[in-house]
């Protein structure tokens, strides 16, 4: 997990995104058009940091289409305490 959550964070390009998205995650679930709001990002970028997290099991979503919340998964649930440990390294760095 800790190789997987420095990828998605600091190997990739949209790592900030996906680590903001992350934290907004942990305090609740979330639709895509919520997230896009809050966040002030675009509907499908932020479309695409979640199909990225999905795949990677870091987060899971329940529902279809427009109404899909998503929610973290219970493997990073189990690991928070590690991506905030990365997330606080990442942020010092930038």
């Amino acid at each position: 997990m800790k190789r997987l959550l420095w990828w998605l964070l600091a190997g990739t390009r949209g790592g900030h995104n996906r680590g903001r998205i992350i934290r907004m995650l942990h305090e609740r679930p979330y639709n895509n058009n919520q997230l896009a709001e809050a966040l002030g990002l675009d509907y499908k970028t932020v479309q695409h940091h979640l199909r990225v997290l999905e795949k990677n099991k870091i987060i899971v979503s329940s529902g279809e289409r427009y109404g899909k919340m998503y929610f973290l998964s219970d493997v990073m649930e189990d690991n928070y305490p590690l991506f905030e440990e990365i997330w606080s390294r990442i942020e010092v760095c930038e």
